[in-house]
């Protein structure tokens, strides 16, 4: 939801639209969302960010989580949980027991079994994805995917 707002700019005030409400949080699923943190905040300066740490057991494939770091009012706020790819979608579980109603799931590439999976979980979560892959391989990995998009941000291996 958007509210009204008046900015003044160096010529003169100006009627304008903010999102309503309590700050948004950004919280990326380390530590590849961390690279889409920054493009977020330039678009809603006024964001919180807090951080979660998941990690994908290599046997099971389900999700754990390692780390977190939110702000106390989470709960209370919208958040944007941002991971370059959905996969499995573990961390909106996580949120959704800190008592967090209102979940946004940005992410770059989705498998479809990933999207399906949070979905049926969660029908309330609302996924954004610039593009939906095949499926998922052996090591649940989507296909033809990225990679390691930690990696490729971070230029590690």
């Amino acid at each position: 939801a958007l509210e009204d707002v008046e900015v003044e700019t160096p010529i003169c005030k100006a009627a304008c639209k903010q999102v309503a409400g309590k700050k948004m949080v950004i919280v990326p699923i380390l530590r590849a969302g961390l690279g889409m943190v920054e493009g977020l905040q330039e678009l809603m300066p006024s964001t919180f960010v807090g951080h979660l740490g998941m990690y994908r057991d290599p046997e099971t494939h389900e999700p754990h989580e390692y780390y977190a770091k939110l702000p106390d009012s989470i709960s209370q706020r919208d958040v944007l949980v941002v991971d370059p790819m959905l996969a499995t979608g573990g961390g909106i579980h996580y949120l959704r027991k800190l008592g967090v109603k209102n979940i946004k799931l940005v992410v770059l590439v989705a498998a479809p079994v990933g999207i399906e999976a949070v979905l049926s979980a969660d029908p309330d979560v609302q996924i954004y994805t610039c593009a939906i892959d095949e499926c998922l391989n052996e090591h649940a990995y989507i296909v033809p995917g990225l990679g390691d998009a930690g990696d490729r941000i971070f230029g590690t291996k």
